[in-house]
């Protein structure tokens, strides 16, 4: 199996974490300062290629209620244009977020919590694949 990478998206920060190879473990990276920038978006984008990664994994905010918010556009727009910018070296899919964050501080650790909380969601979708 190849590399996946999750991304928790918010303006500022944007938490990274990476499966290992074979898609059984999730790590939290350092976060992505400022990733709606021309250097957030390269940074990640480097983060791909080092790690050969084949699919993205962007969390989807979505209200307890289901609705959508400004935050779930921003990170749709988010993971659209990073999808231009991977150039179909790595697939985008957006994945529902709901809770990440709180799981994150519930487990605690010692990585930003940004991170741990994408760490959470590429669990997540992990274990859907598994599924699968």
């Amino acid at each position: 199996m190849s590399r996946i990478l999750a991304l928790d998206h918010g303006s500022s920060r944007c938490g990274v974490a990476l499966s290992d190879p074979t898609g059984s473990i999730a790590s939290p990276l350092d976060s992505v300062q400022n990733p709606d920038s021309k250097a957030g978006y390269r940074a990640i984008v480097d983060i791909c290629e080092r790690n050969e990664v084949t699919k993205v994994v962007v969390g989807l905010p979505i209200s307890l209620s289901g609705d959508e918010t400004d935050q779930t556009d921003a990170a749709k727009a988010f993971a659209s244009q990073l999808e231009r910018r991977l150039q179909g070296r790595a697939e985008v899919v957006l994945i529902d977020e709901r809770l990440t964050t709180s799981e994150a501080r519930r487990v605690g650790g010692s990585s930003d919590e940004d991170s741990r909380a994408a760490a959470v969601l590429l669990e997540r979708w992990l274990a859907i694949e598994e599924r699968r």
